[in-house]
């Protein structure tokens, strides 16, 4: 019964998690992105100027993953990069102004897909989740 039970969580976590970015890739795409582009964006909102390397360790990601991304960001207008001027070896990247226009409707189709998920549950709830989910996470990482 146990078993059943812990394949049942593993399924509905699954099924869960592909329908939220399922959902969530298709409204990105009605501002011309793709589910990661919008992380790194959110990097780029708190403070730009950053390095790609420093991209890399904030999403977690391949080099080249990132790479991708900041090159379709940028072949969208929504990014550009220049040299340091300390070191022209290195590269930075800078948001254009439609970039940072980005930043109000992002966040605003983040949130709307956060309340459908957590949609009635209740706070407590809500809390008990949260600290499951850590402790899955923390037994993952």
């Amino acid at each position: 019964m146990e078993e059943k039970v812990d394949c049942e969580i593993r399924e509905l976590l699954d099924k869960i998690s592909s329908r939220m970015r399922r959902d969530y890739s298709e409204s990105l795409r009605e501002l011309n992105l793709y589910v990661g582009q919008d992380k790194l964006l959110f990097r780029l909102w708190s403070g730009d100027g950053v390095t790609q390397i420093q991209l890399v360790e904030h999403l977690n990601c391949e080099p080249p993953t990132v790479t991708n991304m900041v090159k379709s960001l940028e072949q969208n207008g929504f990014i550009y990069r220049k040299r340091d001027q300390k070191d022209a070896r290195v590269m930075r990247i800078f948001l254009t102004d439609e970039g940072r226009e980005l930043e109000k409707p992002v966040k605003i189709k983040w949130r709307r897909q956060q309340e459908k998920l957590l949609n009635s549950i209740l706070p407590e709830e809500r809390m008990l989740l949260r600290r499951i989910m850590k402790q899955m996470e923390s037994n993952l990482f």
